[in-house]
């Protein structure tokens, strides 16, 4: 199939399965409406990755590209989704909510497609158009268990992402006046004639404009400080609403600021823009830090670690080079992956304790003997221990900020990785090997005991197989990194460049 075809059937298939769901109204054939579109989304995005390698694409009348970045964008948009799409069926049954399902996949679905268009889009304008899209949609998702903590938790996100991203808007505006007085008052704000014009902005309006959308969508991104909704989005929302806001939607938003630091290298901004950057992905780790050695809420754990991982990417891209990108890319893919893997077992967790708290949660193996243990893995694997696929990853972007102006990040990202370690395995530890304390009071409240679900009826194998689908590839991609990777890396780092194509 042609580019075009392919691209086609990535964004019609789970707009098909939100008109479907709409309109047939029951949760039974809303699950497999909205896993029938995950499962031909992945196949779509895995058809599609040897066209990215031939050079930019774009489409629909400049509107659309298709290149390694993209593309790369899409395959761990489309492995979120697909994992997120078979665990939502065990997940979602157990609520009780047979009623409003159908919505629920309606806009899970909806969610999926405006985080896969994020990537696509070439027009500046219309990207930061997606990224809002994304807000709009999620946000219901983040609030449909529709309990007070969930409806906060979704107000606060709507409005610290919405603030930030009108930073982002103002950014984008400032780059179009300030290429107008280049190329005229009315022009098409692509990412290559964005690019093209570069050389020829003022110096001061560029550098403006780059720390506005950084900051922008930094806030989408979760770096810190901008980072505020992100523990409370992701511990509110239902776990396969969680693993999305963690494995794609933030993706999604990093993608631009690395293309608009392509930007400001052609603009000859100097070294402000990447170590804004690097400043923002150092300070990200050393929140995440602090607060994941402290925490006390399982699925907050998760989004701390989120917050972590993002200021790892930041600082790939920041870095830059080669090494750099292709470091923030493969740590990208295998966040991906990873971050669903811990988003699911918290859920399951969750449902068989009762309770959202670390302290509830002791003896978990015994509960829980196969998602526990395939739980245990993945919180190895999301600390960076070899020889799962982030340790690779993390180890490669080290390696890209010697070879930077920014070293001294790279020795204080060791440290902070250390700590983190230290600390997310230390509450492992806690839930997996300690004996639960005499007294049943310190474990549930009243509100934890009613969320509590019969063991005997969780987790099934819906919730079981996708954690294993996950721990699978994060192995893979620890021993073996693939020759198809390294050309994708490689295709993405020449676009990036400052002569390359975008």
């Amino acid at each position: 199939m042609s580019s075009e075809s392919l691209i086609a059937v990535i964004l019609l298939a789970p707009l098909a399965a939100v008109l479907l769901c709409l309109l047939v109204q029951r949760p039974r054939p809303a699950e497999f409406f909205n896993l029938a579109a995950a499962v031909v989304v992945f196949l779509a995005v895995l058809a599609l990755l040897p066209h990215s390698l031939s050079g930019p694409q774009r489409l629909a009348d400049d509107y659309l590209i298709v290149d390694a970045l993209s593309t790369w964008g899409l395959l761990c948009v489309a492995s979120v989704y697909l994992l997120s799409s078979i665990y939502a069926i065990g997940y979602m049954r157990r609520l009780s909510e047979d009623a409003r399902l159908h919505r629920f996949y309606a806009l899970f679905a909806g969610f999926a497609l405006t985080t896969l268009s994020g990537p696509l889009m070439n027009n500046v304008g219309v990207y930061w158009i997606a990224i809002e899209l994304t807000t709009l949609v999620s946000t219901f998702l983040v609030c449909f268990e529709l309990g007070a903590e969930s409806i906060e938790a979704a107000w606060k996100y709507l409005v610290i992402v919405s603030a930030g991203i009108s930073l982002a808007l103002l950014g984008t505006v400032l780059y179009y006046w300030a290429g107008s007085f280049a190329l005229g008052p009315s022009y098409s704000l692509t990412w290559a004639a964005l690019r093209e014009v570069a050389p020829r902005l003022d110096p001061a309006i560029a550098t403006t404009a780059f720390l506005l959308v950084t900051i922008g969508f930094g806030t989408k991104v979760g770096l810190a400080p901008m980072h505020t909704w992100l523990p409370d989005a992701h511990s509110e929302g239902p776990a396969p609403v969680s693993a999305m806001l963690s494995g794609a939607l933030l993706n999604t938003a990093m993608i631009g600021i690395a293309r608009f630091l392509q930007v400001s290298d052609a603009a000859g901004s100097g070294a402000l823009p990447r170590a804004a950057v690097v400043a923002l992905g150092a300070f990200s780790l050393f929140v995440a830090a602090l607060f994941i050695v402290r925490q006390t809420g399982i699925k907050r754990l998760m989004a701390y670690s989120s917050v972590e991982h993002m200021g790892v990417l930041a600082l790939g891209f920041g870095f830059g080079g080669p090494l750099g990108i292709a470091g923030a890319l493969y740590h990208m893919l295998n966040h991906s992956l990873n971050k669903s893997l811990m988003f699911f077992g918290a859920g399951n967790a969750m449902r068989a304790y009762g309770s959202k708290r670390i302290g509830a949660i002791r003896g978990l193996p015994t509960r829980m003997p196969v998602s526990g243990w395939l739980w245990l893995a993945g919180a190895v694997a999301i600390t960076g221990a070899p020889p799962f696929g982030l340790f690779r990853s993390e180890l490669t972007v080290l390696r890209a900020g010697l070879r930077s102006d920014h070293a001294w990040a790279v020795y204080l990202m060791l440290v902070l990785l250390i700590v983190i370690f230290v600390g997310f395995l230390a509450h492992f530890r806690a839930m997996y090997f300690e004996r639960a304390p005499a007294a049943a009071e310190e474990l549930q409240s009243e509100e934890d005991i009613e969320r509590a679900q019969p063991l005997r009826d969780f987790p099934d194998a819906w919730c079981v197989v996708p954690m294993a689908l996950a721990l699978i590839p994060l192995l893979a991609l620890g021993l073996w990194w693939p020759d198809f990777f390294a050309r994708c890396f490689a295709a993405v780092a020449a676009n990036l460049s400052v002569g390359g194509r975008s």
